[in-house]
């Protein structure tokens, strides 16, 4: 019989799966610039690279996604309402206290971000703590801090590195490609028509790459919502707390002023408000389905 918990086991093996093709995707890539422009150095760059990004990555992006967003460390004193909400939550989870964060914003609005659970920090905007009650703010950090015990975090930021790394691998292969190095590269070799076809698949690999990319990002995402959400209603033991607290934050209609592409997809609901996108471009699940989900659990 499926429960709950099954659920979430599932989507972290999915999401695993989803890393896994994704490096297979782009150790291919590599490969297939590499076999065009008849230059092996490429795919051996293309795997030191983003390796090194990936370690990068994991060390700093915390840091670089608080200071993107312009996240002011708070103290006990500051606000000890808050760190009462956190630490209480995090008794009930059995994780470390996080370090807390404030951004001054209108717009309601969190996430969480860290490494692991002993390196992890929690920010929400000013607009979250002044629009939220007590029940609701605690369903918003119980979801931030189920990001930080299934340390999706590190995994979507991780995937955000590989994204980059395809966008850059494409944009030089195109560039290369239109000054006709690929077409000299493949000259000197045998079998002119399979490398012309090559070349080919070559250039439309790197203008799709980018999409392919993008859209796993999002559909890790997604997943990873719809994962701390059941477990954030779990840790309240009120899922109502989580699907009112959605509600106001979608119903607000400040956007997000320190919102930005790079890490939009970190919040606990999309930033970007008034902006007409498809849904297959989305970061996030739609709320209103979120909500459903979340009052029709029986806790």
């Amino acid at each position: 019989m499926a429960t709950l918990y099954t659920q979430v086991d599932k989507n972290v093996a999915k999401t695993w799966i989803l890393i896994t093709v994704f490096l297979v995707f782009i150790i291919g890539l590599g490969y297939v610039f590499s076999y065009n422009l008849n230059n092996p150095t490429i795919l051996w760059f293309a795997v030191i690279f983003s390796s090194g990004m990936s370690f990068i990555s994991y060390w700093y992006s915390d840091k670089i996604a608080l200071s993107i967003n312009r996240a002011r460390e708070v103290k006990h004193e500051e606000n000890p309402g808050l760190f009462h909400i956190v630490e209480n939550l995090c008794i009930t989870a059995g994780l470390p206290m996080p370090k807390i964060y404030i951004i001054e914003d209108a717009s309601p609005n969190a996430f969480a971000t860290g490494r692991d659970k002993n390196h992890a920090s929690i920010a929400v905007t000013r607009g979250l703590l002044q629009k939220l009650n007590r029940t609701e703010l605690e369903g918003v950090i119980a979801h931030e801090l189920s990001h930080v015990g299934n340390r999706d975090i590190l995994l979507s930021t991780v995937v955000v590195v590989l994204v980059g790394l395809v966008a850059l691998l494409s944009h030089w292969f195109l560039r290369f490609s239109f000054w006709g190095g690929a077409r000299r590269g493949r000259d000197n070799r045998e079998g002119g028509q399979i490398g012309a076809i090559l070349a080919l698949i070559g250039i439309i690999l790197a203008i799709l790459s980018p999409l392919i990319a993008t859209l796993i990002q999002l559909a890790i995402s997604r997943k990873r919502e719809f994962l701390a959400d059941a477990d954030g209603a779990l840790l309240t033991r009120y899922p109502e707390g989580l699907a009112s607290a959605l509600e106001k934050i979608a119903a607000d209609p400040a956007p997000l002023r320190v919102a930005n592409q790079a890490t939009a997809h970190l919040y606990i609901a999309n930033p970007f408000k008034g902006k007409k996108i498809s849904t297959l471009f989305m970061t996030h699940p739609p709320i209103q389905e979120r909500i459903k989900i979340l009052r029709g659990m029986d806790i």
